[in-house]
């Protein structure tokens, strides 16, 4: 499902401010970290943000299946952003949805802008590694529209485990209070 004009028009807005935002910060290699439940706009704001040559990592490239929110916060804080902060690459393994099954390694160059998206993605161990921390927020039945429409049937059935994983993730990290930019979404 493509948003509809007003979210579009409201999802460009808020990519000029998280550029700004960006850009600020003075650095060639900036670290974004965009955070917000299922279905609040992160996938697309990140399409909207990135520049060529620019680096998105997905979360949902690494969650390890229906039940690993937590983990891949884990694995993005250690594997892939504490190395990038020291100047090394990052690894992380893709989780090949289809299988079930953890696939290829992949690698994220130290050195290089990186736009990180994801629930999970703005947590206590990665806030202080970021340049620009962003939490989106939108109306649960909003957020579920868009969620389904995009996923369809493959995500319907798993929507209140994930949710109850979003609900511990915000309890934990409280990433709202972490973020340097907040946006509400419809």
């Amino acid at each position: 499902m493509t948003p509809g004009a007003d979210t579009s028009a409201l999802l460009a807005g808020i990519a000029a401010a998280v550029r700004r935002a960006v850009d600020a910060v003075g650095r060639p290699d900036p670290l974004v970290l965009l955070d917000g439940r299922s279905g609040a706009g992160k996938s697309t704001l990140a399409a909207l943000l990135r520049r060529p040559g620019e680096h998105l990592l997905e979360l949902e490239c690494i969650y390890p299946g229906w039940d690993g929110l937590a983990e891949a916060s884990r694995i993005l804080a250690d594997d892939v952003l504490v190395p990038r902060a020291a100047g090394r690459d990052g690894r992380w393994r893709r989780w090949d949805w289809d299988a079930d099954a953890p696939a290829e390694v992949h690698t994220v160059p130290a050195g290089v802008p990186l736009i990180v998206e994801g629930v999970g993605a703005l947590t206590r161990p990665t806030a202080p590694l970021a340049d620009v921390r962003v939490w989106l927020e939108a109306p649960t039945e909003l957020r579920r529209e868009r969620a389904l429409a995009r996923d369809g049937d493959a995500y319907a059935p798993h929507w209140d485990r994930w949710a109850a994983q979003e609900d511990r993730h915000i309890a934990e990290h409280d990433p709202r209070t972490l973020a340097d930019l907040v946006f509400e979404i419809g």
